[in-house]
């Protein structure tokens, strides 16, 4: 025999008590307060495609459970009901920022700002850097790329997209432009109600049939198509501690499931951003996903 060799066995003994020091040394880095490589990112579908709708100031209770609700409601029993959903802050525009953007990126209030004036990253420049695409369905927007303040019942201030020069304006889409051939729609859209449809100056049963019309359509064919609809809110009425409703509706998404773990609008952005491989945009870095409802 030339040479001399370590025994195999000894070799691979050698290997596994490594990988085991290794994994104690990840669980004790979790357990004081760290994140561990295995734990950043949860298992979680890809759709393809996500539609998030995001509604007005109403409380969960004003939403989860009540008769003037019915489709929402229904959407709930089929799908999965968020019990402590949360926006982050009030007024309206910001939370939509920070949902977008993981960030109100400076802005407080609902005043009308510059559009394009920031450069960060937010949901639709990082589907569009990871080669996906993107789109948003804007309902009585004047026209599409329109970046006007206010026109009817229109208002930008819950369009967050038009606040980023990283966005074109040319992705910001009106309502009649959602499409009826499910799979022309971007992998990832949000739909914007107006002022009236998103139950801010109508009533919760107006809203709720709003979306019946609008989005059915759209849910039953999610249901067999691999592809996912979320519906949250903005913020509360300010009365309940700005806990909202937020479902989430798919075939990936386990019927009549709930999860009661504390979630914000930076975890409905970290978990679309997971699900499609992007970066993560401001504090949703810093969020965890939203887990225990999928059905793989």
């Amino acid at each position: 025999m030339s040479g001399w060799s370590i025994p195999r066995r000894r070799t691979r003994t050698a290997l596994f008590t490594a990988l085991g020091l290794a994994a104690a040394s990840a669980g004790l880095w979790a357990g004081l307060g760290g994140t561990s490589a295995a734990s950043t990112t949860a298992v979680l579908p890809t759709p393809d495609h996500t539609v998030v709708v995001v509604f007005e100031n109403h409380a969960y209770n004003q939403v989860i459970g009540s008769s003037s609700a019915p489709y929402i409601n229904s959407l709930k029993s089929g799908g999965a009901n968020l019990t402590q959903s949360f926006g982050v802050t009030h007024p309206s525009q910001p939370n939509y920022l920070q949902l977008f953007s993981g960030s109100n990126q400076g802005v407080t209030d609902d005043s009308c700002y510059t559009p394009g004036f920031s450069s960060a990253a937010n949901l639709g420049s990082e589907l569009i850097a990871a080669g996906k695409t993107w789109g948003s369905y804007n309902e009585t927007l004047p026209s599409q790329g329109s970046t006007t303040c206010s026109s009817g019942k229109y208002a930008r201030k819950h369009n967050p997209w038009f606040a980023f020069s990283n966005v074109p304006t040319s992705t910001a889409k009106t309502m009649t432009q959602f499409p009826t051939d499910f799979t022309t729609l971007p992998q990832v859209s949000f739909v914007v109600p107006n002022l009236c449809s998103d139950m801010h100056d109508c009533s919760v049963s107006t809203g709720d049939t709003w979306l019946k019309n609008k989005l059915k359509a759209y849910a039953d064919w999610a249901k067999t198509h691999n592809s996912l609809l979320v519906v949250t809110f903005d913020e509360d009425n300010r009365l309940a501690g700005n806990k909202i409703p937020t479902v989430l509706y798919g075939q990936q998404v386990i019927p009549g499931s709930t999860s009661s773990t504390t979630y914000n609008h930076y975890n409905v952005l970290r978990t679309i951003e997971d699900m499609y491989g992007t970066t993560h945009a401001g504090q949703a870095a810093n969020a965890s996903d939203i887990t225990g409802i999928w059905a793989s």
